[in-house]
């Protein structure tokens, strides 16, 4: 259990280091291409969630994300063991919420860097990506290896 927490640590660790040379390294607003038609960063504050939906419900997100660490943690202290695929994707999520949670708290915003140059898609951070990969890798989990699959309640 306690390389899933490591993981995400390291997870957070990586979010909250780039966003902090974002922040010293690129004036807001400003883009730096990274491959040119492929990726750039550009420094960005966030205050809603993905889309930027929800502008500026900085307690609401405070409440939701502190729910969503309790039910991630008991979930994986109480789940865990049973598949490492379940745990992992349950990790990234734990440090995706705790990584944009640092910055609500500590700037009253997110900070977003990543820009996908060929396709018209939001500009996103390490900790979107990681809530983005948990889920994947739990539904992933839930539709290849939960042995409650297929039976009716």
């Amino acid at each position: 259990m306690v390389q899933y927490f490591g993981l995400a640590i390291l997870i957070i660790c990586a979010d909250q280091g780039l966003k902090y040379w974002i922040v010293t390294n690129i004036s807001l607003n400003q883009t730096q291409t990274v491959v040119p038609g492929l990726l750039s960063l550009t420094h960005l504050r966030n205050t809603g969630a993905a889309w930027s939906i929800l502008e500026g419900q900085r307690w609401f997100f405070y409440v939701i994300t502190l729910v969503a660490v309790a039910i991630i943690c008991y979930l994986l202290f109480t789940q865990g063991k049973k598949n490492w695929l379940f745990a992992l994707g349950l990790s990234f999520m734990l440090a995706g919420a705790i990584g944009n949670f640092i910055d609500r708290l500590r700037l009253g915003y997110v900070v977003d860097m990543f820009q996908l140059d060929f396709i018209n898609f939001p500009i996103f951070n390490i900790a979107d990506s990681a809530l983005t990969i948990g889920v994947i890798l739990i539904f992933c989990y839930l539709i290849f290896f939960d042995e409650k699959r297929g039976t009716t309640a």
